[in-house]
């Protein structure tokens, strides 16, 4: 594991050092509910291998991103209304704040109408 493995918070979900609650799990994705909701709806889809954005996880492990992408479209058809985003920040000036590839499904629009 590098350096940044080790200190990488979603690699510490991936190995359960740090617990959350999962709302799905696939043989190379975790999703939970983002700890800093930017909408009523705003989950995280991540692979469990680490790669530092999107643009790394596409080049070297498409099938994985293949898997995030369809968690993900999984998890918006059953926790929004219809109308979601779904964003990817790849690099600091676009927002990344953690530095392992990851999705947000975003919506302000829930399924149950709230």
């Amino acid at each position: 594991m590098s350096m940044s493995e080790a200190s990488c918070i979603f690699c510490k979900i991936v190995s359960r050092e740090i617990t959350t609650e999962f709302i799905a799990e696939t043989t190379n994705t975790l999703a939970f509910w983002d700890i800093a909701p930017l909408a009523k709806v705003h989950l995280l889809v991540i692979p469990k291998q680490h790669h530092k954005d999107v643009a790394e996880l596409s080049e070297n492990a498409p099938q994985i991103l293949s898997e995030v992408l369809s968690t993900a479209t999984d998890l918006a058809r059953k926790y929004t209304a219809g109308s979601f985003k779904l964003q990817f920040n790849t690099g600091a000036e676009a927002g990344q704040t953690v530095f392992h590839a990851h999705a947000h499904i975003i919506s302000d629009s829930a399924k149950d109408g709230s």
